[in-house]
This record gives structure tokens, sequence and C-alpha cells, in this order.
């Protein structure tokens, strides 16, 4: 199977998102239009497969080479710095990784003084890098979900997560008070597979390109 190309494709919008925009450059899969539990799916006359796996799992599977192309948010390569090629911003899935707190502690904050804070966060390792580039000492609480929680019980003053609209935060009674990043949705690739299929990976890029290229930006 190494004369194939294998996509690691997040479960979800962003995996139908991703079908949407390859098929602008001809790469399909009917197989994934069938309703079934399958993990791993095939364009046996194009040699095109198609892993469906977690978002944060996309870019091991490509780091490792079980996959040469992946798509992924911009928030797991920046928490994950692995190994990888970057080439384009698919310009979809937009949102914020942003520091938040109550609302009612911001009326009295200044993050200017901040010199000493415990941090509830999905993203450990972003949140180490920020707040140590601003010489502030930082706690750090690893959270899985609903992160907003940590604060309306006490586990920490200070969240760091993913904001699309800014509802859920607003629902839990939390302000934005800092942006960390911008986040879209990143197309990435194994080092060793743009060597070894480099003709085909170039052209799927620079088809992406045009398309992209072609698409209105997104709203900031």
């Amino acid at each position: 199977m190494s004369d194939y190309i294998t996509f690691a494709l997040p479960k979800g919008r962003i995996m139908q998102d991703s079908m949407e925009l390859f098929a602008k450059i001809g790469i399909t899969c009917p197989e994934m239009k069938e309703k079934n539990r399958k993990l791993v799916f095939e364009n046996k006359q194009d040699k095109f497969r198609f892993m469906a796996v977690r978002a944060t799992d996309v870019p091991t599977y490509v780091e490792y080479g079980c996959a040469d192309i992946g798509v992924v948010g911009k928030d797991t390569l920046l928490e994950q710095n692995k190994d990888l090629y970057e080439p384009l911003d698919l310009n979809f899935g937009y949102c914020r990784l942003v520091v938040a707190e109550p609302k009612a502690l911001n009326e009295q904050d200044d993050p200017a003084s901040w010199s000493n804070i415990r941090v509830a966060t999905k993203y450990p390792n972003v949140t180490e890098r920020y707040f140590a580039a601003k010489g502030i000492q930082v706690e750090l609480i690893k959270l899985y979900g609903s992160i907003e929680l940590a604060p309306l019980v006490g586990l920490s003053e200070r969240i760091v997560d993913l904001v699309s609209t800014g509802a859920t935060l607003r629902d839990n009674g939390m302000v934005e008070v800092e942006t960390i990043a911008e986040v879209t949705t990143r197309l990435i690739v194994n080092r060793a597979s743009l060597k070894t299929k480099h003709e085909r990976i170039r052209k799927i890029i620079e088809g992406l390109e045009k398309v992209i290229g072609d698409t209105p930006k997104i709203s900031e």
C-alpha cells in the first residue's frame, strides 16, 4: 500500500469540511458516505486512504508515518509541537485560544500585576510558554473538558481555552482577558512522505492553494 496517499482526519465537522475542500481538487471517497462505524476508508481507484481519528491524535499519526497528510487545528499543533511540515492554512474552523476569568474577578483585576496564578486548561504546554514569556509563574491544572467549570467551583482563578463565539464563557459568567493565539485548521505532512511521494503530495498542496486562494477569507 506504499503507493497510497493516506490522510488522517479528525472525526466530525472538520472531517466533513475537509472532504468538501478535497472534493474541489478531485479527491473523494464514496465509501465515506456509507453509514457505518469504520475508521479506515479507501478510494482504491485513485489510491487514497482516509483514517478517522481523534483530533489530538492526528499529528501523531502523521509524524510517525501512519498517515502522509493530516488536517488539524493550529491549537493542537502549538500544544504538541511535533516534527511536521505545515504547508497550508485551510482557512476554516476559526477560533481563538484565550485567557479568561470570572466577570466579578475581572472588574477588580489588572493582568499587568499578575505574578503567580493558577490556570486550568487543556493546553498546559501553550499556557506555560505564554506566561513564562511574560515572566508570570503559573500553576497548571490539566483538564480534559468543561474548562469553564474550574473557576465556578474554586479549582482555579483563570482558564486557558479555545473559544469561537464566546457564548459558553458568557453563559458561565466569564470574560476573555487576553488572546494567546488565533486558530484555524491546517494541513500537515509527514516529512519523509514529502520526499518519497513528492509529486503526488506537491500536486495536492498546489491544488489546495489555488482553491483556498479563490475562497473568501475567514471573518475575524
